[in-house]
């Protein structure tokens, strides 16, 4: 099962090796990948917290690297940041709002790393196939499914669907429809944020978490990704969201029950 963790953005080199050691446990247990990202360039309000910059993080997810081994993931925005940013990091991630930003794409595709594409909250998930060709057919691939994405390193990730303002719903039916195309990555803490809000910040209701993640175990999926912080209500970014290393263990728990029962029906 794939597993993706960390903080939502980079706070401090001490915040970040912090956590990382939280996360030591998953690290053989899982196909892990370690997450925290150097900017959040679409915060709501331009006087939010952002995070140190590519280069400042970058350095310090190559500590974590170097440290702990673990493999990284991380966003990139823009296609000048991604030959920087593929040079430090196994997967790039593509944020949910420019999921069909064919530049982006297509510059993240002539990588040789992994490419996790979010579903846009706007999204239908059929139309998802579109953003995984863009990738497949810049790596020479003209068909898409699931075996050619999985071999030709193409991942879509669910992060809820709007639902009116300020809202998001997860349609577990997404997540059958886009494993048509690609593994399929459950991000259950995204899921649960609520966009906008009182003072230009999103807020969420983290107490969903588990119950959707379980939910999402019983579809046939193919990894999950939890935002992690030892102190999410001090977080810099998606704190209401976030869950603690206690949560991400008992939700783990639950998560290996239902894909036990799977495997012995």
């Amino acid at each position: 099962m794939i597993l993706i963790a960390g903080p939502c953005v980079i706070e401090s080199k001490e915040q970040i090796f912090k956590i990382a050691e939280y996360l030591k446990p998953y690290s053989e247990k899982y196909d892990f990948y370690f997450k925290a990202s150097y900017d959040k360039a679409n915060r709501t309000s331009l006087d939010s917290y952002r995070g140190p910059g590519i280069d400042r993080g970058l350095e310090i997810l190559n500590e974590v690297k170097e440290k702990f081994g673990y493999k990284l993931l991380t966003d990139v925005h823009e296609t000048s940041q991604v030959k920087k940013v593929a040079s430090v990091v196994d997967v790039l991630q593509i944020p949910a709002f420019l999921c069909r930003q064919t530049d982006l794409l297509v510059e993240a595709a002539k990588t040789d790393k992994i490419v996790n594409i979010k579903k846009g909250q706007f999204m239908n998930p059929e139309d998802m196939k579109y953003s995984v060709l863009k990738v497949l057919k810049t790596r020479g691939c003209e068909e898409v499914n699931y075996e050619n994405a999985k071999k030709h390193g193409v991942w879509l990730t669910e992060r809820g669907t709007t639902f009116g303002y300020g809202n998001l719903v997860v349609d577990m039916r997404s997540l059958f429809i886009m494993r048509n195309f690609a593994p399929v990555i459950f991000d259950a803490t995204h899921s649960v944020q609520m966009p906008g809000g009182a003072g230009g910040k999103s807020s969420g209701k983290r107490e969903f978490v588990a119950p959707l993640s379980k939910a999402a175990a019983a579809v046939e999926i193919d990894g999950f990704f939890f935002e992690t912080h030892y102190n999410p209500d001090e977080a810099l970014s998606d704190g209401a969201n976030m869950i603690t290393p206690d949560m991400l263990k008992e939700t783990l728990k639950d998560i290996e029950c239902i894909n036990k029962c799977k495997e012995n029906k």
